[in-house]
């Protein structure tokens, strides 16, 4: 799974994804402010998502890619996780259809425990990890090039 287009030509609609085997965590940013927002989260069962739930975010969203992060261990070995992770980010493309990037995701949910407040729900922690992880991926774009279509709203 590739971290970013080769290019791109208008700024980016995205949806993130916080991968997990019971909850996944979404979020939806655009690239031209590079700003997320926390959006809900997909219940799954053993890392298969509420397919039907999943598409209706997408069509209410009307992302142009898709994000999904990868849990690396600590040590840049791969965790099972980080292969079924890997594999829902091609099920994306294959059902929905769009490109679908990986990002590193290391820490992303301790770092949203941190943000929230006590007694907030675990799907909170999901929809925030899956806020930073956008956040991380949006860091990273290369920028528009300046021969770039305005988005048309």
């Amino acid at each position: 799974m590739d971290r970013y287009p080769q290019k791109y030509s208008k700024p980016l609609k995205v949806l993130a994804f916080d991968f997990g085997t019971r909850r996944i965590g979404v979020a939806y940013g655009q690239s031209l402010t590079g700003t997320a927002q926390a959006i809900g989260i997909i219940p799954a069962t053993d890392g298969i998502p509420d397919w039907r739930r999943l598409e209706a975010m997408v069509d209410n969203w009307q992302p142009d890619v898709f994000v999904v992060g990868l849990p690396f261990n600590m040590d840049d070995s791969e965790s099972e996780l980080l292969l079924r992770a890997r594999k829902f980010g091609k099920r994306l493309n294959g059902r929905l259809h769009k490109p679908c990037f990986g990002v590193d995701e290391r820490l992303t949910s301790f770092e949203a425990r941190g943000e929230l407040l006590r007694g907030e729900s675990s799907g909170a922690v999901d929809a925030l990890a899956a806020r930073l992880i956008l956040e991380a991926w949006f860091d990273g774009l290369p920028p528009l090039p300046s021969d770039a279509e305005p988005d048309p709203g």
